[in-house]
């Protein structure tokens, strides 16, 4: 069965760089990420109204790349943690986890009894469709699945420790915008308060030996969030590049 090489990486105290997939869910999608160098691509199904067909999709053509498929669900429900696994993803991401009880919630619908309570089903595409010994492959799948947790409200910040402290928790990601509006400062990303939140994040991260995430809308974010400590950055938003790509020749030709 394939692993994990960004969870591997991330285990072992490295770095993963990849992409957030919000619009263009495209067929080339997986190759344009991995010729760009991506170790991993991030669907979400949170704001885009993005359903499990597709992602299957998605996941079947990263299959073949050395791109690992993950994906955001739109709620800390069995329903969509156990299926998106089922429909291939290797990871996914939670949002708006509140504390230590909900993300152990999380973990267990990625493990199969008696360590959770995901639903047994295999030749599927999770598994390649392939046979073999059914309790190997529980133990690799359990060994392969990343969780990510979103911390981005008040209560999470609050119980950041207790959920970086849950076993089966790789990471915790900083969801930046959100968490502003909780804190009641929207989009302020100087603010004295958010900086001490991002600076408590990747503390509780690595007292835990778990990665910090975040998504960087452009270079000098990225290399910023780097250099706070976060280990686990994803570009986006795919259609913000494009277009910010597209305005930036079409300003340049029109004043000309």
């Amino acid at each position: 069965m394939r692993e994990n090489a960004v969870k591997k990486s991330l285990a072992a105290g490295g770095r993963a760089f990849g992409s957030m997939v919000f619009e263009f869910f495209t067929p080339g999608m997986p190759r344009i990420l991995k010729n760009a160098g991506a170790d991993f691509a991030l669907y979400c199904m949170e704001h885009t109204g993005t359903g499990f067909e597709t992602l299957k999709s998605q996941f079947a053509l990263c299959r073949a790349l050395g791109v690992v498929p993950l994906a955001r669900v739109p709620a800390t429900e069995y329903d969509f943690i156990a299926r998106a696994l089922d429909c291939g993803a290797l990871g996914v991401m939670a949002p708006l986890v509140d504390g230590a009880e909900q993300a152990e919630f999380i973990v267990s619908c990625t493990r199969y009894p008696p360590a959770g309570r995901r639903g047994a089903a295999f030749g599927f595409a999770h598994d390649d469709y392939e046979g073999g010994d059914v309790v190997e492959k529980m133990r690799l799948i359990h060994d392969r699945t990343l969780v990510i947790a979103m911390i981005e409200t008040r209560k999470g910040l609050e119980n950041v420790e207790a959920i970086a402290a849950v076993p089966g928790v790789d990471a915790l990601w900083l969801g930046h915008f959100d968490l502003t509006n909780f804190l009641g400062i929207p989009g302020d990303f100087s603010h004295p308060q958010y900086r001490e939140a991002v600076k408590r994040i990747v503390a509780a991260a690595e007292r835990h030996g778990k990665a910090a995430g975040y998504m960087a809308a452009d270079e000098a974010l990225g290399r910023e969030y780097l250099g706070h400590g976060f280990r686990l950055i994803a570009t986006g938003t795919d259609q913000g590049m494009l277009q910010n790509a597209i305005r930036r020749n079409l300003d340049a030709w029109r004043s000309r």
